[in-house]
């Protein structure tokens, strides 16, 4: 009998154990991007963005005594890759969420892991409408909608009396989406495009469309595709000989874009989803900015806010998802999650409504490299 009472505190001294290490385990959420690649700058300033707000919530003892610990894997801007990267988070690292994708193919791939395993996947950096509508069960967004940025240049080109407008888009799921809201915005001003062309996703050649562009005196180009695309593009027009304005949407919403243009960034119109990164009004920009500044950064970039932002989020549904948060708890939390206040914009998801912030506003690069609006 003493060997027995003996065996079973010891059971239960290790049982006691093992729970106070499980409760003080890290969490782990897991991130797939392009940190090499393509879209290598702007993924960078995404993850920058989010790791601000992330170290300081662990700094301050994390969540409910337990650390945040974000794992990423580079999928090089390669959906496929991205996919197998997906299943090794959930899988092997034990990810209680996904965070953070980048790319409309590359998060479309990612969807059957989710499904698969029942894991939610937080603030894809894309504004893909098949996200949204009708809302997927295990992707919540913290953006709005390409189709939203890109109606809304078209209409500003309209109403500045830019009529004469080509649009270049990538041959993917993101170019095919986002095209559909240019057009929308084209029916809204009474207008058709001067061009439009689709253009290869890997190795896309610009020359020849470069030519129309300015033969049909287009005015504006509105250029849908990763940075190195507009890039690329943006110099082939203006060795075609056109001075047409040039335009793109919020992926492209970074410091990086900006140094990659060059001499062509001046003056290049970008959609924005977010406040104004310099604007004093939004808590949370100043204390993204108190953050960065700490870190020896004196400036945010869109990208930054947007990781910032989505992070933001991803604490808060850690908070609501109890003291030992699983999949499951976290889902009915993300659904359950109204009216949060992250310091100047308002977000709620319910089980018919996983957009989040609907935020859409244009911004310039000026002669200093800065976006402005």
């Amino acid at each position: 009998m003493l060997y027995q009472r003996i065996v079973l505190k010891a059971a239960a001294a290790l049982a006691m154990l093992l729970c106070a290490l499980a409760a003080r385990a890290d969490i782990v959420i897991g991130q797939t991007s392009g940190f090499t690649g393509q879209v290598k700058g702007s993924v960078e300033e995404l993850s920058l963005g989010a790791k601000l707000y992330l170290d300081f919530v662990n700094a301050g003892g994390g969540v409910n005594g337990q650390r945040i610990r974000l794992v990423q894997l580079d999928d090089k801007f390669d959906p496929r890759l991205a996919a197998a990267n997906a299943e090794a988070l959930i899988v092997k690292e034990g990810a209680l969420a996904l965070f953070l994708t980048r790319g409309t193919p590359h998060t479309q791939a990612v969807l059957p892991h989710l499904a698969k395993h029942r894991v939610p996947l937080i603030a894809p950096s894309t504004g893909a409408m098949v996200l949204h509508q009708p809302p997927h069960p295990y992707v919540f967004n913290v953006r709005a909608t390409y189709q939203r940025e890109a109606m809304r240049a078209i209409e500003h080109l309209g109403v500045i009396g830019l009529s004469r407008v080509a649009v270049l888009h990538v041959k993917d799921s993101f170019g095919a989406d986002a095209v559909l809201g240019a057009l929308k915005g084209f029916e809204n001003i009474g207008k058709s495009p001067v061009v439009v062309h689709e253009f290869e996703r890997e190795n896309p050649a610009f020359s020849g469309v470069a030519s129309k562009v300015m033969h049909t005196h287009a005015q504006a180009v509105l250029i849908i595709g990763s940075a190195t695309a507009v890039v690329d593009a943006t110099k082939a027009i203006r060795t075609a000989g056109s001075s047409a304005q040039i335009v793109t949407l919020s992926n492209n919403a970074s410091g990086a874009f900006i140094k990659q243009m060059g001499e062509n960034a001046r003056g290049t119109i970008v959609t924005q989803v977010f406040p104004y990164e310099r604007a004093s009004g939004p808590r949370f920009v100043r204390h993204a900015l108190e953050l960065a500044k700490g870190r020896g950064n004196t400036e945010l970039s869109p990208a930054m806010l947007e990781g910032f932002a989505a992070a933001k989020v991803l604490v808060e549904a850690i908070k609501r998802a109890g003291r030992s948060p699983t999949r499951a708890s976290l889902l009915s939390a993300l659904e359950g999650m109204q009216r949060l206040d992250i310091g100047g914009l308002e977000l709620s998801y319910s089980p018919t409504d996983h957009t989040g912030f609907d935020f859409v506003d244009l911004s310039i690069i000026a002669a200093d490299g800065r976006f402005t609006r």
